[in-house]
């Protein structure tokens, strides 16, 4: 389990840029199904990424 703000950004991150391969990788072999799948699971992560990026950021700015 993450720790920080940083590490729950960084851990979706990650989930989304192995989705995102994923989706690449079926779409590739002509699996269209199982590619949009993963790359809704891609854009799902992008967005908690996105916001604990935020997060991250403003606990940031209230450390200084």
């Amino acid at each position: 389990m993450p720790k920080n703000a940083h590490e729950e950004a960084a851990k979706h991150h990650d989930n989304a840029a192995k989705s995102h391969r994923t989706a690449a990788e079926h779409h590739g072999k002509g699996d269209h199904e199982a590619g949009k799948k993963h790359s809704a699971m891609a854009h799902e992560h992008s967005g908690k990424a996105h916001e604990a990026s935020k997060e991250a950021h403003q606990k940031s700015q209230q450390q200084k």
